[in-house]
Order: structure tokens, then C-alpha cells, then sequence
């Protein structure tokens, strides 16, 4: 968990104070001026928006929204054209201008570099796009069910390691549709408290009783199980039907891997079902890219239900759960993301096959294994000389997420427009998407970064730190300045 320090407390406590109180002030003022020039206007109608959310919309995203939703001009590679913009209302509306900047890409999730052209992957995208269109047009229970639907399960299934997989055509509705159909009434999710929206979502339209167990804290998830036991369904007191816990392999805001072996023997003491989230870890972590069980030693046959999604490392959209061969039979009957929504889109599938060949070296290569190789070392390198740097990194080590505390909101525009006058392209993340006071710019290291390319990063983050102010922590001294201190010392 994240321990702020008190100061910086104070000061993004104020500023966001701050920001209120002269929102409120002109929002007096708006009512005031619209009242005197229209005041017999009462059109009866509910307001569309809700207050507080609207408020925010207005009087602080406004302000900032440069800073996000960049379009860009190119495929999302190690470096990428971003298309400038400008406003002639104080930010109000964005308008695109015909001027890119090549910038350094340190925000997309191109985690094995397979967003761009590959020679293996590419001309076999080509050709299915050729033989089976961009789209077919059809659910997959009745004309949308291509060969390559049935080869992309066999293939996700043997990569995971599980006896069957489900795929879907979007990564957000794999966890949100899934959910719902796995849990209902008279069933209990227990949720890691900083789980993705998806799963949030997920749980709250299943309509099971849902509780929070504090971030990757197992002696907590014990004691939530041990609880929830004892007490039963609420008012009734009957035992539950059944318990899943939900976590995931790493965590997208927070860079942080799932202390998974823990978890998993909580669960088998008490008997509850696990359901693992792999959007971030599939494919960019474990020796040959198999996750978070890969990596920290745990069976797949621990795992009840694993999800994960083909939008990062494999350079695709989509997402996929894998199991037994009975739940995914149940799903493929009763999911509506399986039953109403369009497939997958069959390049699309294509490129995911494609990808995991080559991750496997099935290519003919050892590309595969050379790209695994180089995402670890470029995330530990880079994680590694940002906190020799003094900034405050979450996460672990072999994570390609690393986030970089800002806390305070007038350093979340100042930091990114720094950054992009420098060509470095970085995502910042605020609120609702993190809590209020926990800001924050999300670097996202990706297999195609050259050596250059992150010292390039580096230095640009490095100085913004500087003026932005945002080195939480003393630097580390540089070897010269040791050898120096240590001549001076003898």
C-alpha cells in the first residue's frame, strides 16, 4: 500500500480544495448570468448528467484533457506520430491539427512489440483478411465461427496450460459478461480491493454478495473467508453456494505481481474457487511468457478460471478465459458475449495465433525467446534507474508497468506536456480512474525499446522530474561522485 507523505498530503489536498471552490464560484456566476437573460426558462426535465460528476468533468478534467485521448498517426511501435492539437476556448473543445510529432512511446501496452509490422506475424494477417474479411458479420453460435476460432482456442488452451478456452472479441467484456454468468444469487466474490473496473462491474451485475479483502493481502483474504463462513448468506445464514476470489496476475495501475501461491493456499484450505486475471501478465512475464503461474511456480491446475487478453503482448484485441472443458461448454451455451455479440474478428485471431508461434519459437526462430529476454531487462533496467533517480516507482521487479507517483493535480498536466514538448509520449492516470490523491504517470516498457531508446526516456523524465518537482526520494550517487567522495574520504 501506498504511505503518503504528510506534506504532500496537505498540498494536493489544498489544491484540489482549491480547484473546488473556484469551480463553485463560476458555476454561482454561470446560474446568475443564464437567470438574468433567460429567467421564466423552467424546462422541467431532470438534469441528464449528475451534479458532482459533471462538476468534475467541467472544472477539472476540462482543464487537463490535452492530456489525454492523443490521437496518433502510426502504428503503436517504440516510437509513434502523435497528432498535435490545440483549443481556442481554454481547452473546452480540442481541435486536430495536420502536424505530428515522432515521440517516444512509453504509455501503450505493446508489451512484445508485436503492435507494428512483424515478419512472421504480418503477411499472415494479410492473407486471412483476404480469405475471411475483417468481420463475419455473425454471432458465433451461428455464422461466426471460422477455422481459425477453433484453432485460436486450441492454441490459448495449450498455451495456458488448461484442457479448453472461450474466446471473445473485447477485453473488457471477457471479465464483465463472464462474471455474471459464473455467480448469482446465493454466491459470495471475494475481490482484491484494487481489481480492474471490469471485474468490478462484472461482480456488481451478478447479482452475488460481493467483499473486499485489502490489496494482495492473503492473512486479510483469510480472515474475509473465515468470516464470510461463519456468517453465512446474509438474513438466512445458509451456506454459501459457492465462493470465487478474484485477483489478478498484475496489477494495471500499480505495476505489482499477485502474491498468487499465498492466495492459491488460502483458497484450497477453504475450498473457495479461484479466478485469476492475466491482462497484463499473459504473454509479458514467465521464461516462455505463460504469466504469472509461470513465474512464480504455481500449477494451472490450481487455477480454476483463468483470464486474460490479447490487447498487450500479442499485439491483437480480444480476450479469452480458459478451464475445464465442462465450464467452458457452460459458457459457450449461456455467455451472452458468446451467444449475441459478433466474433472475434478473424486477422484479428490471426495475428494472436501468429504471435504465440512466435513466442513459442514455432516460427522457425528464437525471436520469441529473444523478445521475452528483452522485456525483462528493459523493465528492470528502466524500473531500476528511475528509483536510482529519486522517483517514487511502484511495483515489482519483471513488471513492464511501472507507475510514477505525482499525487498532486497540478503536476499531472505538467509533467505529460513537458514530456510531449520533448517528444516522450507518457500516460498519466487521476481520478476515478485511481483515488483522488494518488495520481500518477503509468510507464508501460515494451520489448522494442532499444537501449537508446530508454536512456532517450530516461533523461527526459529525469528533467521534468527536476522541474516538475515529483523526486520524492534523494537520488542515488553516480559512480564518479562515489569514487570522488571516497578519494576525499582517505
Amino acid at each position: 500500500m501506498i504511505t503518503i507523505p504528510y506534506l504532500t498530503a496537505l498540498t494536493t489536498y489544498f489544491s484540489y480544495g482549491l480547484l473546488f471552490a473556484f469551480g463553485q464560484i463560476r458555476d454561482l456566476f454561470r446560474k446568475i448570468i443564464d437567470w438574468l437573460n433567460n429567467p421564466s426558462k423552467l424546462d422541467g426535465y431532470a438534469p441528464i448528467c449528475l451534479g458532482l460528476e459533471d462538476f468534475y468533468v467541467r472544472r477539472l478534467y476540462l482543464r487537463i484533457q490535452d492530456c489525454f485521448g492523443r490521437p496518433i498517426a502510426s502504428a503503436p511501435d517504440a516510437w509513434f506520430d502523435v497528432v498535435e492539437r490545440y483549443s481556442n476556448d481554454n481547452n473546452k473543445t480540442l481541435k486536430r491539427s495536420t502536424k505530428v510529432s515522432k515521440c517516444l512511446n512509453l504509455g501503450s501496452y505493446n508489451y512484445l512489440g508485436f503492435a507494428s509490422s512483424d515478419e512472421y506475424c504480418t503477411p499472415r494477417v494479410v492473407d486471412s483478411l483476404k480469405k475471411f474479411s475483417a468481420s463475419t458479420c455473425s454471432a458465433r453460435v451461428d455464422g461466426g465461427t471460422t477455422r481459425l476460432h477453433t484453432e485460436l482456442e486450441e492454441c490459448v488452451a495449450k498455451f495456458v496450460g488448461k484442457p479448453a478456452a472461450i474466446v471473445f472479441g473485447m477485453g473488457y467484456v471477457t471479465n464483465s459478461a463472464i462474471i455474471p454468468v459464473l455467480t448469482g444469487k446465493g454466491d459470495l466474490i471475494i475481490s482484491d480491493s484494487l481489481n480492474h473496473n471490469s471485474i468490478v462491474n462484472g461482480a456488481r451485475g451478478s447479482g452475488a454478495t460481493i467483499r473486499v479483502f485489502l490489496h494482495n493481502t492473503p492473512s486479510h483474504l483469510e480472515e474475509v473467508l473465515r468470516e464470510q463462513i461463519a456468517e453465512g448468506q446474509p438474513r438466512t445464514h445458509r451456506p454459501w453456494k459457492k465462493i470465487i476470489v478474484i485477483v489478478e496476475g498484475i496489477y494495471s495501475m500499480e505495476g505489482e505481481l499477485c502474491k498468487l501461491p499465498e492466495i492459491i493456499t488460502v483458497c484450497k484450505k477453504y475450498k473457495a474457487f479461484t479466478y485469476l486475471d492475466e491482462a497484463h501478465s499473459i504473454g509479458a512475464v514467465g521464461k516462455t511468457g505463460r504469466g504469472v503461474c509461470e513465474l512464480l511456480g504455481v500449477d494451472t491446475a490450481d487455477v480454476d478460471i483463468m483470464m486474460g487478453t490479447f490487447t498487450k503482448s500479442f499485439g491483437s484485441c480480444g480476450g479469452y478465459i480458459a478451464g475445464s472443458k465442462e465450464l467452458i461448454q457452460y459458457l459457450k451455451y449461456s455467455c451472452p458475449a458468446h451467444i449475441y455479440a459478433t466474433s472475434i474478428s478473424p486477422p484479428a485471431a490471426q495475428q494472436i495465433i501468429s504471435a504465440i508461434r512466435v513466442i513459442l519459437g514455432e516460427d522457425g526462430s528464437s525471436r520469441g525467446a529473444q523478445k521475452l529476454a528483452r522485456i525483462r531487462e528493459n523493465s528492470n533496467f528502466f524500473r531500476s534507474e528511475l528509483q536510482k533517480m529519486g522517483f517514487e516507482v511502484l511495483g515489482d521487479n519483471d513488471s513492464p508497468v511501472m507507475p510514477i507517483m505525482l499525487y498532486n493535480p497540478a503536476k499531472i498536466p505538467a509533467f505529460s506536456r513537458e514530456c510531449l514538448k520533448q517528444n516522450v509520449a507518457v500516460v498519466t492516470v487521476a481520478f476515478p480512474a485511481t483515488p483522488l490523491l494518488l495520481a500518477r504517470a503509468r510507464i508501460c516498457i515494451s520489448a522494442s525499446h532499444t537501449k537508446e531508446d530508454l536512456i532517450k526516456g530516461l533523461q527526459v523524465i529525469s528533467e521534468v522530474g527536476d522541474m516538475v518537482g515529483i523526486k520524492y526520494f534523494p537520488a542515488e550517487p553516480k559512480k564518479h561522485q562515489q569514487e570522488e567522495g571516497r578519494v576525499k574520504f582517505d
